[in-house]
């Protein structure tokens, strides 16, 4: 009898574990179905903006530029053969080794200074406002930071501010000779014609300057008395209407601070400063006969600060606007992270005696490692697709030393060239140095989900 009630349990058992698992496949039939009809439009529109679009672009590029003509392997032969393409596989490798290094290391050192200061709330926000401007905005705001001209630009204003503490501007930039009797360049320094000797009178007219550009220190022009033993000389601006040519007229006005060198044989022998009213006066030379030279620094143009958007420069200064723009995010990320941190292995290092630095590097870098991890392919990705920020802030001039494979993709596209085979052969190779990082961040998603 106990042997038949056994039965009859077991019997029972397997019959209520075949109704639950009939109960709950029905409820998972019932599910998936509801869950296929929901996704329905995602798939529909990951089809036609993503599938259809990548498939389209494959079998384009191996068309010509009208798209009649099928040429194989071309496109992709004469994108890795173009000089073009170098230089934007040279920049992705630099953005790639560069960018999101110094945001994910930037991102970690705010979100672990702001932890520390009372107004962390306020700080991450202000450093997360440059991720709600465009790309495009913030490109034309970099584009004004670091133009040319310092009346305009913030950064080489700065400079330009620096240099002028430690280096005097000329004060006669772009002077030249009145005539012949100097000669040379404004680069490299003016030379008298005819030797001089002591006793006699050297005049150095000047024009090329206005009159209102004159320093407030300077006086009438004259022309210094002959003394024995000494050679004279005036520089002045010989610029009044009405006056001869070369000679001291009234109301002309000597050039002070001009630097003048006595040279003899190729070597610099003495060297005057002209007074406020431009005399200047070589007491006790060796007989002889010398040749006089104005300094091309007494002529030399202003300093206007460093060409950042020219072709040597270019690249890290679009650098830096995304460092600007990305730190932000980075920066959200890894103090969501921290937050998450369990104080009680923090607490548990500094009791033992580690110190704030060690503390940081060997349990809060390894604990945030996988947030690191994921910020970092992010912003990989981010910047093998990079394009406006290249577009706005790079000029016509220096374009092309700052190209980039989305940029030069459009370029062929549609900018001059027209060629949408090539530009589609392009894309797909874009695509597939995107694709490695895209696969690594869902496999890094599924290990994170899955436990």
């Amino acid at each position: 009898m106990a042997g038949n009630d056994a039965g009859v349990a077991d019997a029972t058992e397997v019959g209520h574990t075949e109704s639950k698992e009939r109960w709950v496949s029905d409820i998972q039939g019932r599910s998936g179905r509801k869950a296929a009809l929901f996704l329905l439009p995602c798939v529909i529109v990951l089809a036609l903006y993503i599938a259809y679009p990548l498939v389209f672009s494959l079998g384009r590029s191996f068309f010509d530029g009208t798209g009649e003509n099928f040429v194989g392997l071309d496109n992709y032969i004469d994108a890795f053969t173009d000089d073009r393409t170098s230089i934007a596989l040279k920049n992705n490798l630099i953005w790639v080794l560069v960018a999101p290094t110094l945001v994910t290391a930037f991102g970690l050192l705010f979100a672990v200074l702001t932890e520390r200061i009372k107004w962390s709330t306020a700080f991450r926000l202000v450093l997360f406002m440059p991720m709600a401007i465009s790309l495009f905005a913030s490109g034309v705001i970099f584009r004004l930071v670091y133009d040319q001209d310092p009346d305009l630009g913030v950064a080489n204003a700065a400079v330009v501010t620096v240099h002028d503490m430690f280096v005097q501007s000329s004060e006669y930039p772009g002077a030249r000779p009145r005539d012949e009797e100097l000669v040379g360049e404004s680069d490299a320094g003016f030379v008298t014609t005819h030797p001089a000797e002591a006793g006699e009178v050297v005049a150095l007219p000047m024009v090329g300057i206005r009159d209102q550009s004159m320093p407030a220190e300077t006086q009438t022009a004259v022309l210094p008395d002959v003394q024995p033993g000494e050679l004279r000389g005036s520089v002045w601006l010989d610029v009044s209407s009405g006056g001869t040519d070369g000679t001291v007229d009234a109301g002309e006005r000597g050039m002070p601070k001009v630097v003048v060198q006595a040279v003899r044989d190729g070597q610099v022998v003495a060297t005057a400063t002209t007074a406020d009213d431009g005399t200047f006066i070589f007491a006790d030379l060796p007989p002889g006969p010398y040749t006089m030279r104005l300094p091309a620094e007494n002529f030399a143009e202003p300093f206007r600060g460093l060409g950042w958007l020219g072709p040597d420069l270019v690249t890290p200064v679009i650098i830096s606007a995304w460092i600007w723009i990305m730190t932000g995010f980075a920066m959200t990320f890894m103090a969501a992270g921290l937050a998450a941190i369990p104080r009680d292995a923090l607490e548990a290092a500094r009791v033992d005696g580690a110190t704030e630095g060690q503390v940081f590097r060997r349990v809060t870098v390894p604990l945030l490692a996988p947030i690191l991890l994921v910020v970092f392919v992010t912003l990989v990705i981010n910047v093998l697709k990079i394009f406006d920020l290249v577009y706005v802030v790079a000029p016509g001039s220096s374009q092309a030393e700052a190209n980039v494979l989305a940029l030069l993709m459009w370029q062929v596209s549609f900018g001059a060239g027209g060629d949408q085979g090539l530009g589609s052969a392009l894309s797909i190779i874009l695509f597939l140095l995107v694709v490695p990082a895209i696969v690594f961040n869902i496999r890094r998603f599924r290990k994170a989900r899955t436990g």
